[in-house]
């Protein structure tokens, strides 16, 4: 047996897809749960989330890179169902104007690690991804792009949060 990543999300068809996926089924079980209740909490302070990317393939992130909408050429975490980019919506559109530091506080309540300030508020990082949220720190990255881990575990808080770009 696999896991997620492995038996769900390289079988699914929109794997090498250039478009965006919302899909929340593609986020890992342990990490969907949490991003459905950092958008319930949010709801309950009158602010509305939608999971405005969940999945994102290796095609997608090269195309982001080459029309200069992102800093790194390869795909991080999200491609893996470990990373949700979570966004306000205000008079029925998707917007990331304003405060969303409010994410910060949801995502760590929940286990997850807020693209704001990688899991490490104390650290200046030069790569802040606000509306962005993800299961593994930034010190289990290079094991997860590597293939040698894969959270199979309730979240467990990493304190060796580093300053590496993530996404």
């Amino acid at each position: 047996m696999g896991n997620f990543f492995t038996d769900v999300i390289t079988l699914d068809p929109r794997f090498a897809t250039t478009s965006i996926v919302n899909d929340i089924e593609l986020l890992e079980p342990v990490t969907r749960a949490a991003v459905q209740a950092i958008i319930a909490d949010a709801a309950a302070q009158g602010i509305h989330l939608i999971a405005f990317e969940t999945y994102r393939s290796q095609q997608r992130q090269q195309m982001l890179h080459d029309t200069g909408k992102s800093q790194l050429r390869s795909v991080g975490v999200h491609h893996y169902g470990l990373a949700c980019d979570l966004v306000k919506v205000v008079d029925g559109k998707p917007t990331w104007d304003g405060d969303y530091s409010f994410l910060g506080r949801l995502a760590k309540a929940h286990g997850l690690i807020w693209g704001g300030d990688w899991g490490d508020p104390t650290v200046h990082h030069s790569f802040i991804d606000s509306d962005h949220v993800q299961r593994v720190s930034v010190a289990q990255q290079t094991d997860l792009f590597a293939g040698t881990f894969y959270p199979d575990a309730p979240p467990v808080p990493d304190e060796s949060a580093s300053t590496t770009t993530a996404v």
